[in-house]
């Protein structure tokens, strides 16, 4: 069982901003392999004021929605932060989903094309300085094989493990990949002695997720196609509640962590083993909120 740390997922709301800059800090001198900030929020501007807090650890967006700013602006920030920080930043980008960007009164575009196009205009930005590696979110094998093609990276968020390594045998096959290149998984993780109770905060965790188109079409291709239909029916129905009983311990233990410390351990490896080489752990807890679960975290590695 590895005893290496992963990078973990960090964010700040109204409040408490200042006490998540110090726990970054604790992040850093723990030994974690990095911090990335997810779209919620202000992820630039928590990763500026993390460049300027931290001296060593890397980090990054993981991922900024590319229709909220223009892509000038966007590399603007980002070379101002990869100065600033040394070189640490790593610069995140999705298109996010229909629902969310609805809210936002945004148009969702041809995610491929419109991600292609944004790195386009992000490597032509003018006077703007160095630019940090860019990584892409990529979920299916198109989005992947273009973040081969154009970018530093991919990351991929909520993936099912037993999918994950296909798509990247596949992207090797295909594309001439770098040793730097950089793979990343966001992964919902909950500790917990009580692995029923562990289990169920991630099943409200993603929650959220299982609603969204994109994901439940992803989860239908990698082997979740009953799941995933008896959620739709449901949804349909307007069955919210039925929801988490529909999210199977199978599908469930593919796509998180939870349980024991010992089994959080051993799943990690997995993932590694998947080929995942950045694992972005999303701590929550069973007890607790955000700082709670980063506690029951660094227990895991101390």
């Amino acid at each position: 069982m590895s005893n290496q740390r992963p990078a973990v997922s960090l964010s700040a709301v109204p409040g408490r901003r200042e006490a998540t800059l110090e726990l970054a800090v604790e992040i850093e001198k723990r030994g974690f392999s990095g911090i990335f900030c997810p779209s919620f929020g202000d992820a630039m501007g928590l990763c500026q004021s993390i460049a300027e807090k931290t001296n060593e650890i890397a980090f990054g967006t993981s991922i900024v929605n590319i229709y909220t700013r223009h892509v000038q602006d966007y590399a603007s920030s980002a070379s101002y932060i990869h100065e600033i920080s040394g070189g640490r930043f790593i610069f995140g980008i999705g298109v996010s989903h229909d629902p969310m960007n609805d809210r936002l009164a945004i148009s969702t575009g041809k995610p491929l094309a419109d991600t292609r196009k944004f790195i386009e205009g992000y490597r032509a930005a003018k006077r703007v300085g160095d630019l940090p590696p860019l990584i892409v979110a990529a979920m299916r094998d198109k989005m992947v094989a273009l973040g081969a093609q154009l970018s530093n990276g991919i990351v991929f968020a909520n993936a099912a493990r037993s999918g994950v390594r296909g798509s990247l045998e596949r992207m090797y096959t295909n594309h001439d990949i770098d040793n730097g290149f950089f793979i990343g998984g966001m992964i919902p993780t909950c500790i917990s002695e009580d692995r029923e109770s562990a289990a169920a905060v991630n099943r409200k965790t993603l929650s959220m997720y299982v609603g969204l188109p994109n994901y439940r079409n992803y989860w239908k291709s990698v082997g979740y196609k009953i799941e995933m239909e008896n959620i739709e029916l449901a949804i349909s129905k307007k069955d919210y509640g039925s929801l988490p009983d529909l999210m199977t311990d199978r599908w469930l233990e593919d796509v998180s962590l939870f349980g024991p410390a010992s089994e959080v351990k051993e799943g990690l490896d997995k993932w590694y083993e998947a080929g995942v080489k950045t694992p972005i752990l999303v701590p929550s807890s069973t007890n607790g909120g955000q700082f709670k679960a980063f506690q029951e975290l660094f227990d895991l590695f101390t």
